[in-house]
């Protein structure tokens, strides 16, 4: 029943884009359209747990962050556009794969660090489910192996990865199925940030430091990224995120 909820959805999806596109009006995370979803015992859920924390649901827009040594995997929702995220859910990542530090190339069992967006909904994965995301993005593919940069990098089911983000079997069917909604009502790119850390917290922050205490590139990197962290915590809006020629990211 799940997967053919979700085929159906993502179908209302492509049907969307089909119907704005033939009316001139861009399908874009600025076009919120006004959909009904299926009420099933998830999306009833979701619901029942948006009432609770007196958020609307559904969200007009969606947000995930993700930290690697704390094993977090956090869900952040907005009512408007223009509207401050709020936090929905805090997940838990089930295996930590690699180390800390950005993915390099293919075969390095390394989850990505750095900011990306979904990209990929697959219903039919060996995981349960499965959230792909856009790696190696535009940084990654100047920073990483040229020829062997890896790819195939998702936010799934099943409790086990390797170089991915796995959470348990009903959190990725809550998560996949509002990322769906949010994206059959308008916001093609949802955003996913992965940090290394969450740098709030003492204990994870203080390890970094000395991971990272004889590694300047590997510094350079996780300050950038807390830029970005410290950014959102001051005023729950996502910044402005650029890439320059060398791959570094530019938070602004």
């Amino acid at each position: 029943m799940l997967k053919d909820f979700i085929k159906n959805l993502l179908v209302t999806v492509v049907a969307i884009m089909a119907t704005c596109v033939a009316v001139g009006q861009p399908a874009s995370t600025h076009y919120i359209v006004k959909i009904p979803y299926p009420v099933t015992p998830i999306t009833d859920t979701l619901q029942k747990q948006f009432a609770a924390k007196h958020l609307r649901f559904p969200p007009a827009e969606m947000y995930v962050r993700s930290f690697k040594l704390d094993r977090k995997l956090e869900v952040w929702v907005k009512d408007s556009a223009k509207g401050n995220y709020k936090l929905f859910k805090t997940y838990k990542v089930c295996m930590e794969s690699g180390v800390l530090g950005p993915k390099r190339m293919e075969g390095d069992y390394q989850v990505p660090e750095g900011f990306y967006y979904i990209n990929e909904f697959n219903p039919n994965s060996n995981y349960h489910l499965a959230l792909g995301l856009n790696y190696p993005n535009a940084s990654d593919k100047i920073l990483s192996d040229s020829l062997h940069p890896g790819g195939d990098i998702y936010i799934h089911g099943n409790r086990v990865s390797t170089g991915c983000i796995p959470i348990d079997d009903e959190p990725i069917e809550e998560v996949y199925v509002l990322a769906s909604i949010v994206k059959a009502s308008g916001e093609d790119f949802i955003p996913v940030h992965v940090f290394p850390v969450k740098y709030d917290e003492k204990k994870s922050f203080d390890y970094l430091a000395r991971v990272s205490l004889h590694d300047q590139q590997m510094q350079q990197f996780t300050i950038t990224l807390k830029q970005a962290f410290d950014y959102f915590q001051e005023t729950k809006q996502l910044p402005v995120i650029l890439i320059n020629k060398s791959g570094q990211y530019i938070i602004n």
